[in-house]
């Protein structure tokens, strides 16, 4: 579970267990989730700045009860490891910023392209970290920081 996306039931299906009980076991006992640094904040937001590259994406997503969420994601990452950059939890373009703000300035300047839908709020969060910006192909539109 800690190197292949395999989840604690399917492991417990497999050896007939309870995969609740083993997820619990597993979170509790075996992983490192509560020295986890993120842990205070991980429900509003997490940042990897280490997973910054050049070309990004983001995008709201719906994780549960109707609850929005902002995934900043890399693109160089392909959807492997690496892949996330931000979670954040929201759409208002402020609580995006003050989570990509603590991202050195330097790193955010190496970003060359942010492909996006045609939110506003996600564009105003981009262009005020200073990160170029390229809207999806449907759109045809490009802004440039």
């Amino acid at each position: 579970m800690d190197n292949y996306p395999v989840s604690a039931q399917l492991v417990g299906l497999f050896f007939q267990m309870d995969g609740k009980q083993l997820q619990d076991q597993y979170k509790n006992h075996l992983s490192d989730f509560h020295d986890w640094s993120q842990k205070p904040h991980a429900e509003r937001w997490t940042l990897f700045p280490g997973n910054i590259s050049e070309r990004l994406s983001i995008d709201e997503t719906s994780f549960r009860n109707g609850e929005l969420y902002t995934i900043v994601s890399s693109k160089s990452a392909k959807g492997g490891k690496g892949t996330i950059l931000a979670t954040i939890k929201g759409t208002k373009a402020e609580d995006i910023m003050s989570v990509l703000e603590r991202i050195p300035l330097r790193s955010r300047n190496k970003v060359k392209e942010v492909t996006m839908d045609m939110a506003p709020n996600m564009a105003k969060a981009m262009l005020q970290q200073n990160l170029s910006m390229q809207s999806s192909k449907r759109s045809g539109v490009s802004f440039a920081a």
